[in-house]
C-alpha cells in the first residue's frame, strides 16, 4: 500500500489490507475466492434447504444444524464485499460507520457459532445420555427458547464495546491487519484510552467462546462416560459415530480461532500476509467445511442430498 493512498485517506475512514505482496496476482487470487464463497453460499443454502423440504429431518439434532448453517451463511454475506472487493479493485477503504457494522456482525456470528455448537452437544448429550427422555426435553418450543437466548446472547452484549469505536479518536495511520474489521484490530491504532474495550472484550471471549468449550468437553466427557458404560461394543461405535460430524465441526471452529489467536499473540515478528491469511481462514474456513462434513458424515442428509442431485 502507498504512502499516497494512506495520505488520502478520510479521518473517518480505515485503509483495508488486502494479500501485500500479491496484488499484481488479485485477478487470479479473486477465483479461488470467488468459488470458496460460492461454495459456502450453496453448501449452507443446500442444508438448509434439505432440513425445510425433508420432514424425517424435522428434528432437533437438524434443527440445531439449520441454525449453524444459517449462521455459517450469514458470516459470509457479512465479509463477502470487502474480500472480493478488494481482490477485483472496487474497494480499497471502508469508513468508520460501516467498519463498525461489519464487526459488530462478526463478532456476534462468531459467538452465535459457538453457542449453537454448544447447543449441539448438548443435544449429544441428552440422545446418549437419556434418550428415553429426549423427545420431552427437548420439544418444538424448547428449540425456539434456545434459539432466542442464543440470539439475544450473541447479539445484545457485544453494542457497549463495538458502539464505543464511534467515540474514540484515531491518531495513527488507518491501516486495518485483514480484509475486513475486528473489533481488537480497530483499537489497536486508537490513541484514546481503550482500557473498556480492552477488559470488556476479553469478558466476552471468556464468557461465551471460552465458556462454551469449556462446556461442550465437559458434554463429551460425560457422554464418553456413557458410552463405555454400554456393554455392546456395536452399541458404543453407533452412539459415537453420531457424534462425529459435530466433532468435527467443534474443531473446524475453535482451531482457526486459536490459530489467529497466537499469531496476533507472538507472531507480531511474521509477515502481514501469514496474520492476512490466517484471517480469512477464522472467516471462511468454518463455513466451507462445514456442510461439507455433514453432508458426508450423517447418514441423513448425505442420502438427502444425494437424492437432490439424482445420484440414487
Amino acid at each position: 500500500m502507498s504512502a499516497i493512498s494512506i495520505s488520502n485517506l478520510n479521518s473517518s475512514s480505515f485503509l483495508l489490507t488486502g494479500f501485500p505482496g500479491l496484488e499484481a496476482y488479485y485477478l487470479w487470487l479473486s477465483i479461488p475466492f470467488s468459488s470458496v464463497y460460492a461454495m459456502v453460499f450453496l453448501g449452507n443454502c443446500m442444508v438448509l434447504h434439505v432440513i425445510r423440504t425433508e420432514s424425517s429431518l424435522h428434528q432437533p439434532m437438524f434443527y440445531f444444524l439449520a441454525m449453524l448453517a444459517l449462521t455459517d451463511l450469514c458470516v459470509g454475506m457479512s465479509t463477502v464485499h470487502t474480500v472480493l472487493g478488494i481482490l477485483w479493485g472496487f474497494i480499497q477503504e471502508i469508513s468508520l460507520d460501516s467498519c463498525i457494522a461489519q464487526s459488530y456482525f462478526i463478532h456476534g456470528l462468531s459467538f452465535m457459532e459457538s453457542s449453537v455448537l454448544l447447543a449441539m452437544a448438548f443435544d449429544r448429550y441428552i440422545a446418549i445420555c437419556n434418550p428415553l427422555r429426549y423427545s420431552s426435553i427437548l420439544t418444538n418450543d424448547k428449540i425456539m427458547k434456545i434459539g432466542m437466548v442464543i440470539l439475544c446472547r450473541s447479539f445484545l452484549l457485544i453494542p457497549p464495546v463495538i458502539i464505543r469505536l464511534k467515540f474514540l479518536s484515531y491518531c495513527r495511520p488507518h491501516v486495518l491487519s485483514h480484509s475486513f474489521c475486528l473489533q481488537q484490530d480497530v483499537i489497536r491504532i486508537a490513541c484514546s484510552d481503550i482500557r473498556f474495550n480492552s477488559f470488556y472484550g476479553l469478558f466476552l471471549v471468556v464468557s461465551t467462546l471460552l465458556l462454551d468449550a469449556v462446556l461442550i468437553i465437559i458434554s463429551y466427557v460425560m457422554i464418553l462416560r456413557a458410552v463405555l458404560a454400554i456393554a455392546s461394543q456395536e452399541e458404543r461405535l453407533k452412539s459415537l459415530q453420531t457424534c462425529v460430524s459435530h466433532i468435527c465441526a467443534v474443531l473446524v471452529f475453535y482451531i482457526p480461532i486459536i490459530g489467529l489467536t497466537m499469531v496476533h499473540r507472538f507472531g507480531k515478528h511474521l509477515s502481514p500476509l501469514v496474520h492476512v491469511l490466517m484471517g480469512n481462514i477464522y472467516i471462511i474456513f468454518p463455513p466451507l467445511m462445514n456442510p461439507i462434513i455433514y453432508s458426508i458424515k450423517t447418514q441423513q442428509i448425505r442420502k438427502r442430498v444425494q437424492k437432490l442431485f439424482y445420484l440414487e
